[in-house]
């Protein structure tokens, strides 16, 4: 088991480079092996949540190669999956088993889709859902959990769906499979979530209509190789977007981060804070916006949040949890009933966190209060359990940086599942931190 020791104190200085975008990395691999054609991805996260992606395709057929810092993909086309002699093994990521749900629905061939025993206490009903409307054949343990037995060979149809709540991945698994549907298959937002799947199927050469909040794709297109640039990822980035914000003295600059619309509420929400968050040379980088962000500290003050920032910050709450602690008067948020199902409970494990900490926190079911502590120094010292939670870690190491005693944070094996290098970017910027194997 690995364990992050940190002191107290310090600041974040200097420019840093935050790896890839996971959401991204993963579609770029999925679509690029379904594509006709030789494609080029540049930026992507070689962490163990997209390498069990890669590797579920090399199993099905797909050859991958380095060329230099290029990962390039040779695609078989549509059609062109081959049944995997095994399981296919996604460990921890949640978004290669939900959206690979949606392409292997399509496929002439059954599969099983396992994972470990996070992913395996993780929903999927919503998925499966879906794809039975549409035709498709899944077997779930109970409460529709993994593994995922997907039988193949079936005849899948168009269907029009609303998902009883804003989700990338169950918008994208549902898009996914009707690529390989008849007719037309339309999915309605309830509201907002991010939109990186139909702005690379675009990329790709797929038809795809938006009206209002209803996307439309038409079963039986082809998918054409291309490039695709990866940009920093921005979940990533917030965790030292919060650093800064929090540590007296400190200035940061991250290049290339993505801050795609349907994803930036990290920054919107840090931002009515009161943080010091700057973006230069605003730009599209492979159809999706990027910028370079400067982040400088700042007196943060509690707010309220809910509504539809939720859903556009959904995976870097547990920073903004740091961040709401370090900042004068209260932050209320709801509407984020969500976070329970993620890798952990990440309202009760950051709720207790921040307790054993010395924060006062309350908890309801789809939120949080939080009294922020203002100036001066905000946390004890303490241990903390991570729950195997990568973002719970990563977000209680940048806690160190207000705190008056050192932390201890367990379980922190799965940081690498998001953020390879975490530990030596953060050491390089000033986060005085270490890391032991302990035994569990």
């Amino acid at each position: 088991m690995r364990r992050f020791h940190l002191q107290p104190g310090g600041a974040l200085r200097g420019e840093l480079r935050v790896p890839g975008d996971k959401s991204i990395s993963h579609r770029a691999v999925m679509l690029s092996a379904i594509a006709d054609g030789r494609s080029r991805i540049t930026g992507f996260l070689e962490s163990a949540d997209c390498l069990a992606t890669l590797h579920a395709f090399q199993a099905m057929g797909v050859m991958f190669e380095r060329d230099g810092d290029a990962l390039i993909v040779d695609g078989l086309g549509r059609d062109g999956l081959q049944g995997p002699r095994a399981p296919l093994d996604l460990g921890n990521s949640g978004t290669s088993m939900r959206l690979m749900s949606g392409l292997m629905a399509g496929q002439r061939f059954d599969s099983r889709l396992v994972g470990d025993a996070s992913l395996s206490r993780r929903p999927m009903a919503r998925v499966i859902e879906p794809l039975t409307l549409m035709g498709a054949r899944i077997d779930g343990q109970e409460g529709g959990r993994a593994p995922l037995e997907i039988h193949g060979g079936q005849v899948l149809n168009g269907i029009d769906y609303t998902p009883p709540v804003a989700s990338a991945q169950i918008k994208s698994c549902v898009l996914l499979a009707g690529l390989y549907a008849q007719g037309t298959t339309r999915v309605t937002e309830p509201g907002i979530s991010r939109d990186h799947t139909e702005r690379m199927l675009s990329a790709f050469g797929v038809r795809i209509e938006r009206q209002a909040h209803t996307l439309s794709i038409a079963g039986g297109q082809a998918l054409q190789a291309g490039d695709v640039a990866v940009p920093a990822d921005l979940s990533s980035a917030a965790f030292f977007m919060v650093g800064a914000s929090i540590a007296e003295s400190s200035a940061i600059m991250m290049p290339g981060v993505g801050i795609n619309p349907t994803r930036r509420g990290v920054i919107d929400i840090l931002s009515r804070m009161g943080a010091d968050i700057r973006l230069h040379d605003e730009r599209i980088q492979a159809g999706e916006p990027v910028a370079d962000i400067e982040v400088r500290s700042a007196s943060l003050k509690g707010i309220d949040i809910g509504g539809d920032e939720v859903e556009l910050a959904i995976d870097e709450f547990p920073a903004i949890f740091i961040a709401a602690a370090c900042a004068e008067g209260t932050t209320r948020l709801t509407g984020a009933a969500e976070l329970r199902v993620k890798e952990s409970d990440r309202i009760a494990v950051m709720a207790d966190g921040l307790s054993q900490l010395g924060v006062e926190v309350s908890v309801a079911d789809d939120g949080l209060t939080i009294v922020g502590r203002g100036a001066g120094t905000v946390f004890g010292g303490g241990r903390i359990a991570s729950h195997d939670d990568h973002r719970i870690a990563m977000a209680f190491a940048m806690a160190a940086l207000r705190a008056h005693a050192p932390i201890e944070i367990d379980d922190c094996d799965f940081v690498d599942t998001s953020f390879p290098g975490f530990l030596a970017l953060a050491a390089g910027a000033g986060l005085q931190i270490e890391a032991s194997e302990v035994s569990s």
